[in-house]
């Protein structure tokens, strides 16, 4: 039958949903396999839901159809959820997992104790749960808990979906909302974009729009042109040009310029947005980044006056006494490093592998504690705060645990008003750090303390913005060594060598497949053959032939996330791989996890003590309670299912997210679809994640343009200028 024929003739169908084939939580967008009374056997029916479990019953409107494909199938147009009503239906709907706490085996129990009363048991005398054996006033509380919560996020749905937003967002409005959330959205559904993580301007935009507001509206255009900044920033820039702004929102918001220029206006009354002159044209900062910018700036000057905290080292002693005690020679240019830094109260060390960073850092540090003085070490992620450990033999920590976050006030504990009690800080991997992190760590900082910072000023830049160690360095006001010299155990290295190529602009140096080395080039010639020469490279030849481990060192490190050589599909192909047959299997946010996954953490979780670009694996999933948990290096953390947003599959990751972060084993494929993206030192800060062994799976194409183009758009920052 022709469906749109069929639509005209609309007919009623209801039943319980005997499984939820497919749902997807972003659009609503759902598959269900139906007990129709009256029908021998179940029906499939398509329709949109914000969120449906089997035992549910559902009432639909809507036509059948004939799928080629798919058989006989219901395509409704209208789909309502309504509790179910019989005892099988009502166990089945408590044990899908949509009540944290309750599973299938407690869901059987609370339908043997209570049959139809169930509902109202849980909703009016919870404590009678207390009847049941193995039930405590703990597990009591949070089934309770659980149950109005998935009460309140159900109206919300509801809410949502009758304005056309299907999403699992809800669960996240809920919490940062409360009870408040349908009026708060309703109020200025713009907010959402703002406030929530995983909802974009779009989505909220899609929203405002059938809650009535207009397209011209000064509010949609005063959201617009905060947004577009927002996305502009996270290119890395701390500012846009005013002219350049406007046009960027009038393209996107399809706005005359006028109300664009209109709600600028508006925006720079609101304080929401700062504009200052730079290089004579007008720019126009999102507050937050503008602050950011400044307190860094006035905190670097700030620091660099007064009184070193060690007094004065006389190096002629300082320098043997330390070369004694290592047991290392320090060459002529480590020589004159330690001199300046320790007669900088603020100073930067940059350089790339090899060239004895961690020597000087270990020389210096060594010096300085026989000065007893208090020394604090960090780094802007878990690894590499792992790494300057080691490296150092002292304590180190990230930056967020250094300045202690609080998520009760959400806020860092340590700054301006509580100082860290340190006279000097060490800051390693300085090339991660963005704008807004550096200025909260600057802030904690004493007057009377010393700075060193250090990094490698070719590496990328930081993925959130500002370009902090390039702006430092450019703007000639603070001390800074810049080490180039390769040391001769180094350079036995060919990652190392091809790494100090790659940055010269030259080709790598590849060595034959049969050759003992510690850095391959294996070429390609189309994405196709790359992404199988890949898959053989990871799962097969690096195991057999160097003994590495496929999931625990081995790292594939693409130019992107999209496309056929992105992370997305990379990942797909390698979980099936290597971890296919692994069990309980769940999928949420359209990704599939089982026990033994490699999974990255997306976003900073205070709460969770988790961030960005944290890799561990899953130990295993409680299907009874709706709980993943993930191994990350010393810590077991605990997972909802519906926090699942926050990861993703890790076996392979963008080349951005492996700042800061070393593998035993790197592989890296570029081809030429990656081309808006492949420069240097994307390529460079690839190679150099590689500490045993990197493999490049490569088109020669692609590989010669990475390595001769070197355009790293300049970022739009004023740091240097502010310093100067």
């Amino acid at each position: 039958m022709n469906p749109v024929a069929a639509a005209s003739n609309l007919e009623r169908l209801s039943g319980s949903i005997e499984r939820v084939t497919f749902h997807s939580e972003a659009s609503g967008f759902c598959v269900l396999r139906v007990k129709v009374k009256g029908h021998r056997e179940v029906v499939a029916v398509i329709g949109s839901a914000a969120s449906v479990s089997a035992g549910e019953f559902i009432d639909c409107l809507g036509f059948w159809n004939n799928d080629r494909q798919h058989g006989l199938q219901f395509h409704a147009k209208e789909l309502k959820v309504v509790p179910p009503t019989t005892l099988e239906g009502i166990e089945k709907y408590l044990g899908s997992g949509m009540v944290k706490g309750i599973g299938p085996h407690f869901a059987r129990k609370l339908v043997k104790a209570f049959g139809m009363d169930v509902f109202d048991v849980i909703e009016q005398t919870p404590e009678r749960l207390l009847e049941l054996p193995g039930i405590g006033k703990k597990r009591q509380e949070r089934v309770t808990a659980a149950w109005s919560e998935q009460k309140a996020i159900r109206e919300i749905m509801v809410f949502l979906q009758s304005h056309g937003v299907g999403t699992s967002r809800s669960v996240r409005i809920y919490k940062t909302y409360g009870d408040q959330a349908i009026a708060k959205v309703q109020e200025n559904p713009y907010r959402l974009a703002l406030d929530i993580h995983g909802i974009g301007f779009k989505t909220a935009d899609t929203l405002a729009q059938k809650l009535g507001i207009g397209m011209q509206s000064l509010i949609r255009a005063q959201a617009g042109v905060r947004h577009v900044l927002q996305e502009w920033s996270g290119e890395g820039h701390c500012a846009a040009f005013r002219d350049k702004l406007a046009e960027m929102a009038v393209k996107l918001l399809e706005i005359p310029a006028d109300i664009i220029e209109q709600a600028i206006g508006e925006e720079l009354v609101e304080e929401n947005l700062v504009s200052e002159i730079m290089d004579g044209q007008e720019a126009l900062f999102l507050t937050p980044l503008y602050r950011a910018e400044v307190g860094c700036a006035a905190h670097l000057l700030r620091l660099k006056e007064g009184a070193l905290p060690w007094g004065e080292i006389d190096t002629a002693k300082a320098i043997p006494w330390v070369e004694e005690k290592t047991g290392l020679a320090l060459s002529e240019s480590q020589k004159a490093a330690v001199e300046q830094v320790l007669q900088s109260k603020v100073s930067v060390i940059t350089g790339g592998p090899g060239v004895g960073k961690t020597t000087l850092v270990n020389s210096i540090l060594k010096i300085l504690r026989a000065k007893r003085i208090n020394i604090g070490l960090c780094a802007p992620t878990g690894r590499a705060a792992k790494r300057l450990a080691e490296s150092t033999g002292l304590e180190a920590r990230t930056v967020h645990r250094l300045l202690e976050f609080d998520p009760q006030a959400f806020a860092f504990k340590h700054n301006g008003d509580t100082p860290l009690a340190i006279d000097l800080l060490v800051i390693d991997e300085a090339s991660m750090m963005d704008i807004v992190l550096m200025n909260q760590l600057l802030k904690a900082l004493p007057t009377y303390a010393a700075l060193l910072i250090v990094g490698d000023v070719d590496q990328l830049p930081s993925v959130g913005p500002g370009a902090v160690l390039a702006d430092i360095i450019d703007s000639e006001q603070i001390t800074t060594v810049r080490l180039t010299e390769i040391f001769r155990q180094a350079a036995s290295s060919k990652i190392i060598v091809n790494a100090h190529k790659i940055n010269h602009g030259q080709i790598p140096a590849a060595e034959k497949t049969g050759e003992a080395s510690d850095f391959y080039c294996l070429h390609a010639d189309t994405p196709e053959a790359i992404f199988a020469k890949l898959i053989q490279v990871v799962t097969g030849r690096i195991p057999k032939r160097f003994g590495f481990d496929p999931i625990d060192d081995i790292q594939v490190l693409t130019p992107m996330n999209r496309g056929g050589l992105g992370a997305r599909s990379l990942n797909v192909e390698l979980q099936a791989r290597l971890n296919g047959d692994s069990e309980p299997k769940i999928s949420q946010y359209g990704s599939t996890y089982a026990p033994g996954d490699k999974v990255i953490q997306n976003v900073n979780n205070y709460d969770k003590d988790v961030f960005n670009g944290d890799i561990g694996r899953i130990r295993r999933i409680d299907m009874e309670e709706s709980l993943l948990h993930i191994q990350f290096d010393d810590r077991l953390v605990e997972y909802e299912f519906n926090e699942l947003d926050e990861i993703s599959l890790a076996y392979a990751t963008s080349i951005h997210k492996s700042q800061g972060s070393e593998y035993p084993v790197v592989v890296m494929p570029l081809a030429m679809q990656h081309y808006t993206l492949l420069e240097q030192n994307l390529v460079y800060t690839g190679v150099t994640r590689g500490k045993k062994l990197v493999v490049i799976v490569a088109q020669p194409k692609a590989l010669g343009m990475a390595v001769r183009t070197h355009k790293s758009h300049k970022r739009l920052t004023n740091l240097a200028g502010r310093l100067r």
